[in-house]
C-alpha cells in the first residue's frame, strides 16, 4: 500500500500547457485527475505495481486557495512549498504505507526521507492518462 505525496507546483510546471496564466485553475484540474487514483494500482517508475491508497498533494502561492476535492488530501503551504512538503514527507514515512513523492526537484528530493520511493512529474502524468484512457473505456 502506498501514499502518493505530490508537489503540485513541479507536476503543473512540467507541462507547457500555458498554466501560468492561471495557476490555481491548473493546480483544480490536477487535483481532479489525482481523484481517480486512490484504489488504482498503477505501474511504479521502475515498473513494479503501486496499490495507491492516498494521495497528498501540497500546494503553495496562488494555488493555495484551491478547493478541497474528494479523493485528495491538501497540505496547504503557509510559506515555502519544498519546506512543507519535506515535512510532510517526514510525517508520512513514519506510517503504515509506503511513501512515493512526486518532484523534479533535485534540492527537495535529497531532503526526503530515506525511505521515500520518488518519482518524476512524467511519471504521474503519463499514470493519470493512462487512468483516464481506462475509465473512457479507451
Amino acid at each position: 500500500m502506498t501514499v502518493v505525496l505530490v508537489d503540485a507546483a513541479n507536476v503543473v510546471g512540467s507541462r507547457p500547457d500555458a498554466w501560468w496564466r492561471d495557476r490555481a485553475g491548473a493546480t483544480g484540474r490536477l487535483l481532479t485527475r489525482l481523484a481517480a487514483l486512490p484504489g488504482r494500482t498503477p505501474a511504479g517508475p521502475d515498473g513494479e505495481p503501486v496499490p495507491v491508497t492516498g494521495v497528498v498533494v501540497v500546494v503553495e502561492g496562488q494555488a493555495r486557495e484551491v478547493p478541497d476535492q474528494d479523493g485528495v488530501q491538501l497540505v496547504r503551504a503557509a510559506g515555502s512549498g519544498d519546506e512543507a512538503l519535506a515535512a510532510t514527507a517526514a510525517e508520512l514515512a513514519g506510517g503504515d504505507d509506503e511513501l512515493l513523492v512526486v518532484t523534479a526537484d533535485r534540492g527537495l528530493r535529497a531532503r526526503l526521507p530515506g525511505t521515500a520511493r520518488i518519482a518524476g512529474p512524467g511519471w504521474l502524468l503519463a499514470a493519470l492518462d493512462r487512468a483516464g484512457e481506462e475509465e473512457s473505456g479507451g
